[in-house]
Parts: C-alpha cells; structure tokens; sequence
C-alpha cells in the first residue's frame, strides 16, 4: 500500500490547520522494495523528482566489504542473513535491508547502504572467522 506523506492536519497546540493545496503526485510515497538473496542480480529502475532514477534492487548476491582494519574494500558473496532489526521475519525470508548483518565468507558484515534505494549493497566486517 502507498502511503500519502502529507503535512499533519493538526498543528502544535492541536488546532485544525486548513490546507493549503491538493494533493501532488510528488506528495505520495511509495513500495518498499524487499532486496532478497538471490543466484542472479536484478535491479528495477525508477524515475524520482526531477527526473532523477533510484535503481530498486529486486535481487542480489554480492556485497561490497570495507575492512576497517586493512582500509581495504573487496566484493564478497552473501551465504545467508544472519540478522535483521527491521524485521525478525526478513532473516528466514533473506532479506537485505540498512543495518541487516549478514554472513560471507570472511565473516559477518553488517549493511550500511539502502539496497531498495542505491542499487548496491555495500557493508563493513564486524566479525572476522576465526
């Protein structure tokens, strides 16, 4: 469902405020778009206002790991979603989303760019294996 982001009809001291316009396309808000683990990459993409594109990525399967140690970045495959704050549920459903952890083969790394958004899933290690 997609939600109308409009100003509140009620203001600080819980007065009624008239509006102002109609409603604008720009003012309607749109689907979360559930980044999932997957063999193949696939990416959907969207005009935003003025004419610039938000690349919705639908599936994935690589990360882009910063190390904080070595200050080095390499791509790695995702095994699995170990954890997830947004939703417990996205975990067994391995779904990506900010602040998602998830397991690779240098251990785990947690999500630090909006997959659904950016078209990249970029990450930082926070656990190496051992």
């Amino acid at each position: 469902m997609v939600k109308w982001h409009l100003r509140s009809r009620r203001g600080p001291t819980g007065k009624l405020i008239r509006r102002l316009r109609k409603k604008r396309k720009m003012d309607r808000g749109s689907e979360f778009i559930e980044t999932r683990l997957d063999v193949k990459k696939r990416v959907k993409v969207t005009r935003t206002r003025g004419g610039n594109v938000k690349l919705n990525l639908l599936t994935v399967n690589e990360i882009n790991v910063a190390d904080p140690k070595t200050k080095k970045i390499r791509k790695l495959k995702i095994i699995t979603v170990e954890k997830n704050p947004a939703n417990p549920h996205y975990v067994r459903m391995n779904v990506i989303t900010k602040g998602a952890i998830v397991k690779t083969e240098i251990g785990s790394v947690r999500v630090t760019s909006k997959p659904g958004q950016h078209g990249v899933v970029n990450g930082v290690l926070i656990e190496e294996k051992k």
